[in-house]
């Protein structure tokens, strides 16, 4: 599917972009991937890995705020991966006009772009903050998922669709908790910093998120949201990683922090999927047959998907094991 495609990734040099693009690469006969980014330093750096000229590949300085150059950059192209966001909590609770500019403005853009340039289809990552948001961040992201769902109904004759991935924390990624712990215990700190013992999150490999977008682009009809069934943790086994007598100090919770995140809430069950190893929220306008083989098996009466009620947990040995496997410059 993806052989002699041209794909766009917005927010391409990031962590999620990074690896994308190496897994297309090195997977699939691509026409050309086009990394849209508005940083030229980190472009520079990732074409030191992926040259233009040895790979298909070509750097394409922009912002999603300016629609102009996504109109431009949008030429030629098959499929838009819609990576791009401003995403720290705090940071956007302070800054909540740039949060706006980026996350939903931006979202408004790529549609409108692909709309009119001959996109076939986009697929914009969201997070488990988006559902039930009580901060800025996941109200941003509520809201992209919202417009890039609906644009399915700006389509009419057209051969778009648009769909939306979500998932929960990356583990090892930019910003994450992970790359802070490793920060306090190289300085020969004893006790980690934690917002509340309570709390649990939603875990997920980078190379997951990659296969997740993979596996949406090959099969979004257009209108879903598709949710892996991926593990949780407890923060206070992280800290264990860290430090083997799990000594830790309560720093208070962060404005606009949960205590446990929801990737699917009991009032969007009602339109959920289980497909195996994702779950599937097909949009309420969405007709779905008897005779879709896809849509058989619809999750049970009440159901939710949260990160403290979840099946499947990250033992300590487990998380000490993906802790080792990442490559993080701190």
């Amino acid at each position: 599917m993806l052989n002699n495609k041209t794909i766009l990734i917005t927010g391409g040099t990031g962590s999620f972009g990074k690896n994308f693009t190496e897994y297309v690469l090195n997977n699939y006969n691509l026409k050309k991937v086009i990394i849209f980014s508005r940083d030229e330093f980190k472009q520079f750096k990732m074409a030191e890995k992926f040259p233009d000229g040895k790979y298909p590949i070509r750097y394409f300085l922009g912002d999603i705020r300016d629609k102009a150059r996504l109109y431009r950059a949008f030429e030629g192209v098959d499929y838009v991966v819609h990576a791009a966001a401003l995403k720290q909590v705090p940071a956007l609770e302070y800054n909540p006009f740039e949060a706006v500019k980026t996350n939903i403005l931006g979202a408004q853009n790529i549609v409108e772009a692909a709309l009119d340039r001959g996109v076939k289809k986009v697929i914009a990552l969201s997070t488990d903050k988006a559902v039930n948001p009580v901060n800025l961040y996941g109200a941003t992201k509520m809201t992209m998922e919202k417009i890039i769902i609906a644009a399915n109904s700006y389509v009419g004759f057209k051969d778009i669709h648009f769909s939306c991935v979500r998932y929960g924390n990356v583990v090892g990624s930019r910003g994450s908790v992970i790359p802070f712990f490793m920060k306090f215990s190289q300085k020969g700190v004893k006790k980690l910093p934690v917002t509340d013992e309570r709390m649990t999150r939603f875990w997920i490999t980078l190379d997951e998120s990659v296969k997740l977008v993979i596996n949406a682009l090959k099969n979004a009809k257009g209108g879903e949201v598709f949710v892996p069934k991926i593990p949780s943790m407890k923060i206070t086994d992280l800290v264990k990683v860290f430090q083997p007598d799990g000594e830790y100090e309560i720093v208070g919770i962060r404005p606009g922090e949960k205590i446990h995140e929801t990737l699917i809430h009991e009032d969007e069950g009602k339109n959920a999927y289980d497909l195996g190893q994702y779950y599937v929220i097909v949009n309420e306008n969405k007709l779905i047959t008897n005779n879709d083989n896809n849509y058989q098996k619809h999750v049970p009466p009440n159901f939710i998907y949260r990160s403290n009620t979840n099946e499947k947990w990250l033992t300590v040995e487990e998380l000490k094991k993906m802790v080792k496997q990442l490559d993080i410059e701190l």
